[in-house]
């Protein structure tokens, strides 16, 4: 189990202003959950792949189709200012 001053490090490490009753507290929630990866590290993972995630998933997004767009007018029209097929905008360089 995991004591007030050992909170105190990690909260001093991470830049943390915790209240003693906080360091309290967080010490035996702290120390809570490095119970639970004591119990993982029990498992025998040597036939486990690693992944990087849980589930596996395909990629989802739409192919890349490239073609010419059928209304430039439109946007054209509603642009601010242009000038030919080009938009104009303010200089941003200081």
């Amino acid at each position: 189990m995991l004591d007030r001053e050992q909170v105190h490090k990690v909260a001093l490490l991470a830049r943390l202003e915790l209240t003693p009753e906080q360091e309290e507290k967080y010490a035996v929630q702290m120390s809570s959950i490095l119970d639970y990866f004591e119990q993982l590290s029990e498992l025998d993972t040597t036939d486990v792949e690693p992944k990087t995630r849980a589930i596996d998933m395909n990629n989802i997004t739409r192919s890349d189709d490239r073609s010419a767009y059928q209304n430039l007018e439109g946007i054209y029209a509603a642009a601010p200012d242009r000038e030919t097929d080009f938009f104009k905008v303010p200089k941003i360089m200081t």
